[in-house]
């Protein structure tokens, strides 16, 4: 029997991207349902559904439609999924009374909360650089989590925002804590002294909450998107939030994140940063030591950056990455370390601890000395499942960590795979419960399976519990580090021990 295809389309029907990913797991995870998505009908999304198989076609979706495609094993599977697609979406507008009216427009909103100082801008790319605008004109500040926003539009709202004196943070911001306010994916962290800026999403979270948990606080933690340090856009919104944390009199330290800017932005940023009376943290992930100003020093994983944000005080000091656990579940046997990641941060910082360690890793979104998985190079994988290869027409794996079940459990049974390193990313926005999902995998593998190291990122005060997370990792055999670097780093300890043991 061949698969069941069935779309629908919404016409004028808007929900944002997390809440439509969030549906689209529910309904692929339902019995029969072999993928289902949920997206507006952007000429993009329709791309993603079309390339998925997922839409028919002559679909006649409009950017303002959205579109329900699902394929399932039978026709009785579909309708049911096709059916509680529908009552998810009809959930909000079932559940609203009229005290819970809410704006439709950016004019509403300001018109009904004037306090306002800031709009969270989630809609699909091509019509969020209009929604920007309009904010900007309102006077507000701007997170932009959208993404697919063409560069040039990306440069005007920021030359906009700087004339008028405003924050556009994105595209593609997927972090922020203003005034202890988490924002998108972020934290609930600790008040303190700490400021970030960050062109990276799990950067900024991991820094902020080992910041917190070792008993100091954040400031404020400003995302400025991932391509504001790109040569095109100049850092515009990198300066801005420099600028505004050195003026900021609860801040007295700060944390700079990013991938390897441009050469020219790179010298812009250290410049303003010269200017500075303050502590700098720099942090561009994968470059070369670099000449830094006085009062800058510069740290090469997140790890190190959260230190000298705290004085050089340990983090996970009771915790040696140089000797397995003890306890540690898993057979000891030669072969590669196989990483599977949510966070492209956290897999960069990972490479570059294996690189620090004498190895040879291969990833999807290498860093700068790492060779491309795909260029058939040998050694440890490292790999960022939240790239569009693995996310085309599918939830990020922060918000549906399913998206990996499939490739760790094929690393559990790999007689190749010495050690297996993974990421857990928890918070506001994230999924509820990513630890208990990871179990379920290792529960259900019979036999030998390596040992597998993992960290968390959030904190105690999260939603998710940074503790019970790591409660359930454990009990599931697996060993939880302080830190994914620490992490990274037993997990090399444990692959480069099990080889010297195979050769002795």
């Amino acid at each position: 029997m061949s698969d069941v295809l069935v779309n629908e389309i919404r016409r004028g029907f808007y929900l944002d991207s997390v809440a439509l990913m969030r549906l689209s797991r529910e309904v692929a995870g339902a019995e029969g349902v072999i993928e289902a998505a949920l997206m507006m009908g952007s000429p993009s999304n329709l791309a993603i559904m079309r390339d998925a198989g997922l839409i028919e076609a002559g679909c006649d979706a409009r950017p303002n439609d959205l579109v329900l495609g699902l394929r399932a094993r039978d026709a009785a599977a579909a309708e049911a999924a096709r059916a509680l697609a529908l009552e998810g979406l009809d959930r909000p507008r079932a559940s609203a009374a009229a005290e819970d009216w809410r704006p439709r427009s950016i004019a509403a909103a300001t018109e009904a909360l004037p306090a306002a100082n800031l709009a969270l801008v989630s809609v699909p790319g091509d019509f969020a650089a209009t929604e920007a605008r309009r904010a900007l004109g309102r006077g507000l500040n701007v997170l932009m989590f959208s993404d697919n926003v063409a560069l040039e539009d990306e440069r005007s709202l920021k030359l906009e925002a700087r004339e008028r004196g405003l924050l556009m943070m994105g595209p593609d911001c997927g972090t922020a804590i203003l005034n202890g306010t988490p924002l998108a994916f972020a934290n609930r962290v600790a008040r303190g002294a700490v400021g970030i800026v960050g062109a990276s999403g799990t950067g900024i979270q991991e820094v902020s909450c080992l910041v917190s948990e070792a008993g100091r606080g954040i400031s404020h933690a400003i995302g400025v998107g991932g391509r504001d340090l790109k040569h095109e856009i100049g850092g515009i919104t990198t300066m801005m939030a420099l600028e505004l944390l050195d003026a900021d009199p609860a801040t007295d330290r700060i944390v700079l994140i990013s991938k390897p800017p441009h050469p020219e932005v790179a010298a812009a940023v250290l410049d303003r940063i010269a200017q500075s009376a303050k502590p700098h943290v720099v942090c561009f992930i994968g470059a070369d030591p670099m000449d830094l100003p006085p009062g800058a020093t510069q740290a090469f994983t997140l790890h190190e950056a959260a230190e000298m944000a705290l004085d050089g005080a340990r983090i996970g000091a009771g915790f040696s990455p140089d000797a397995a656990p003890r306890d540690m579940q898993g057979e000891r046997r030669a072969g590669r370390i196989e990483g599977l990641f949510c966070g492209g941060t956290l897999a960069a910082e990972a490479q570059i601890v294996l690189r620090r360690a004498g190895r040879n890793p291969v990833s999807n979104a290498p860093v700068p000395g790492v060779a491309h998985v795909g260029d058939g190079a040998a050694g440890d994988r490292v790999l960022d499942l939240g790239a569009d290869e693995y996310t085309r027409g599918r939830p990020h794996p922060m918000i549906d960590p399913s998206v990996r079940d499939e490739m760790l459990a094929r690393a559990l049974g790999d007689d190749a795979v010495g050690a297996i390193l993974l990421d857990l990313v928890i918070g506001f926005g994230a999924h509820d419960d990513p630890a208990g999902q990871t179990a379920e995998v290792l529960a259900a593998h019979a036999g030998p399976r390596p040992p597998v190291v993992a960290s968390v990122t959030g904190t105690a005060a999260d939603p998710q519990d940074k503790a019970r997370q790591a409660a359930t990792l454990r009990a599931a055999g697996i060993v939880v580090a302080p830190s994914n670097a620490q992490a990274s780093a037993l997990a090399v300890t444990l692959a480069q021990t099990a080889r010297a043991e195979a050769a002795s």
